[in-house]
Formats: C-alpha cells, structure tokens, sequence
C-alpha cells in the first residue's frame, strides 16, 4: 500500500488537474464575457441563459446518479488491479448507462414542459435545446466515468479545454448574429462534442468481453441509493437559487444576480478537479494507511485554501470582474459579497459530501442530500426577492455546514478506532 506509485502521484495529478481546470475556467469566462454584452443590457436574456442552464443538471439528474455510481465501481476494480473483473465490469457498466440513457431521455421529454413552465422557462426553443443538452450530457458523461475510473485526468483536462474554446467559438459568432439565449445555450451542446476526441483513445479502453459482469451487486445498488441523495443535495446546492431567482425576479435583477452569481459559484469550480482526483482515489482505498489519508487531507486543505482565497479575491476585484461581462451595476456589485460566503460554505459541504460518498458513509451521504433539499426549500420560501434571498442563502448554507461538518467529524473518530463502516 505504501509503495503504491498510483497513490504518490495523487497530490501531483491533483494540481495538474486543478491547474489544466483553472485554464478552461477562465475560457468559460471568456465566453461569458463575449455573450453578456452582445445579449444587451437588462433585457433579461442573459439571466435567462444562466437559468435555462442551470436547470439542465436537474433533468439530468439520472445520469449523474448512474455515473456517480459506476465511477466509483470502475476506480475500485482499477486501483484493486483485478483486470479480469475491471473488464467484464466496463461492459456491463456500459449496458447500465445505455439503459440510463433510455430512461432519462424519456424522462426529460415528459418532465420538460412542466418543469419549464413552473420555473418560468419561457420559449419552447429553449425547452428543446435542454434536452438536447441532456442527451449530449448523458455521452459526454458516460466517457468522463471512464477516463476517471481509468485515471485519465490529464486527458479529462485536455478535452475539458477542447469544449471551453468550441463554447467560445460557436456561442461568440452566433450571438453577434442573434443576440438571443438560445444561441448561447446552444453553444453548450457544441461543446460536448470535444468527447469525440476519446474515439482517438479507444484502443487503450480495456476491450469488451464476451459475458459482460452485472453491477447489480448489493453493494452497488446501496451505493446508488446513496449518489441519488449526493445528486439531489449538489444541484441544490449549486444551482437550486439560479431557479428560484428565475421565478421570482424580474428582467433587471435576474441578470444583475445571474452575473454575480456567475463569478461567486466559479470558487467552488475552478478548485472541483482536486475533488475528482479525491474521489476516485478514496472509492477505492477508503481503508487506507496513514500515509493515503495524509494524501487525501492535503487535496482537502488545498481545496479548502482555494475557496477562501478565491472568496477574498473576488470580493476585491468584484468591480473588474463585472466589468468583464459589461455588468458593474451596483446591485450586482452589492450581491458578491454574500454569494461569495454562500458558495464557499458549498464548496466546503461538496468536499465533506464527495469524502462520504467515496468512504460509503451512508448516513452521511444521505444526510447532504437532506440538506441540500432543505435549503432548496428554504430558497421558495423566503427568497421572493434579491434581498430577501441574499440574506437566506449564506445563513442556511452555514447551518447546512455546520450540521454536517458535526456528523462528519464523529465519523472521521470513528474510522480512526476501526469502525468506518458504522459510520
């Protein structure tokens, strides 16, 4: 276990990731730099690209369980060096996340048109480019569970940039020509199709055996259990005020919150990778030694370091950022600053959430997503309107924090004396 080269190099691949991440980022924002402006001043249209995307992850929501699941079944056999298994399992992994795409696209076609109506999506135009969206996510994810489970990251990163500059590219030209959200949106599904670059790649996924392994285990079923709560509880947390502000704000707010929003909900972005690094290591060697938990509690600190600074950066160069999307009003301005607070609280609870979800802390995991819905909830409640939003969201995030941090500490205790299964 301690000689295990896979193991040395996970700090390392850690920030490569982070680092090649934090690149792509900042061509999002490119992107969204170029689009804000040409999508016009309080139209609401720019609002309503931030929103329309935001509520693409909830109907997706199958597939993000299902890889979250087999990434985690995929890591295991991989890092374990069971080839024979690690085979047998891709292909019925690949069976499982066929059938996921059939359920989930039926899904999404039934549940669009309600769900966008309730939510004050308003185009049909916009409706049909999400389940595109969706498709096109369904593929590109199924790839990334593999590259993960395989340990793929500089290559996760290398496509990752790929999308970044075909978003810049499709999404620039267009909304020049038709400065309306759907040609932004759009320029979401271009970007998926930087996963074809894998078809370069195919000869080095392991090949398909004749009987393919059932990952209906169990286990396996338990565990996805557990990633739907996880799921639940991230989009909540992340996205869930993107839609509460879509139904409740008008034109003017909307894009003045969905532009600082953009550069507050970047903090827990751009540090995410070491978070990928973390749970596919961990999924596989939550019975670790000393010297794999120290690995694992650096890729934690590091990340907790890069939220808080990210914060402290952001409060203070707010006006320049905004400035980038020609958006420095003052009510965006005046927004950052509590979003900021909000998202690292999120960011923290992502770490504890992706920490439990990889160890099979089952009350945990389960716990986060009961978390998450309850400030989702919290949000309709008491955020009618930007103000009254503002100050909901970091105070219940902080709760959520504190109320898991809590459980998550006892458990760590408990692993400590050999007891990581209760947990």
């Amino acid at each position: 276990m301690k000689n295990d080269p896979r193991a040395g190099k996970l700090l390392q691949s850690g920030i490569i990731f982070a680092a090649l991440g934090f690149l792509a980022t900042g061509i999002h924002y490119l992107f969204q730099a170029i689009v804000s402006p040409q999508l016009g001043g309080a139209s609401g249209e720019y609002g309503l690209v931030l929103a329309t995307l935001a509520f693409v992850p909830f109907l997706s929501l199958p597939l993000t369980i299902a890889v979250q699941a087999v990434t985690h079944y995929i890591a295991r056999f991989h890092f374990s060096g069971d080839d024979a298994r690690l085979h047998g399992l891709l292909a019925g992994c690949q069976k499982f996340l066929f059938h996921v795409t059939i359920v989930g696209s039926i899904m999404a076609v039934i549940l669009v048109k309600p769900l966008g109506d309730f939510f004050h999506i308003p185009r049909v135009s916009l409706t049909l480019i999400v389940l595109v969206c969706v498709l096109g996510s369904l593929w590109a994810s199924y790839a990334t569970a593999l590259c993960q489970g395989l340990g793929w990251f500089k290559r996760l990163a290398f496509i990752g940039l790929l999308a970044a500059v075909l978003r810049v590219l499709f999404g620039g030209l267009t909304t020049r020509l038709w400065p309306v959200a759907e040609c932004a949106v759009a320029a979401s599904v271009v970007m998926l199709s930087a996963n074809l670059v894998l078809l370069f790649w195919r000869k080095e996924f392991p090949r398909r055996t004749d009987t393919a392994i059932s990952p209906w285990t169990p286990e396996f079923k338990q565990f996805l259990v557990v990633s739907a709560a996880w799921a639940v509880g991230s989009n909540c947390f992340t996205q869930g005020d993107l839609l509460v502000a879509n139904k409740f704000f008008a034109k003017g707010a909307l894009d003045a919150y969905g532009s600082a929003g953009l550069f507050a909900r970047a903090l827990p972005t751009v540090v995410a990778p070491l978070l990928t690094v973390l749970f596919t290591h961990r999924s596989s060697r939550h019975h670790h030694d000393d010297d794999t938990l120290r690995e694992q509690l650096k890729l934690m600190g590091l990340y907790a370091a890069g939220l808080v600074v990210g914060a402290l950066c952001l409060f203070g160069l707010r006006g320049f950022c905004l400035q980038l999307l020609s958006r420095n009003t003052p009510e965006a301005a005046d927004m950052i600053g509590r979003l900021s607070v909000t998202m690292v609280f999120v960011g923290l609870l992502q770490a504890l959430a992706y920490w439990s979800l990889a160890s099979r802390w089952i009350k945990i995991s389960l716990l986060y997503g009961g978390l998450g819905l309850a400030y989702w909830l919290a949000l309709f409640a008491f955020g009618e309107s930007p103000g009254a939003l503002l100050q909901t969201m970091p105070v219940a995030a902080g709760m959520a924090f504190g109320a898991l941090f809590l459980v998550w500490f006892c458990a760590m205790r408990a692993h400590k004396i050999g007891t990581p299964e209760q947990s």
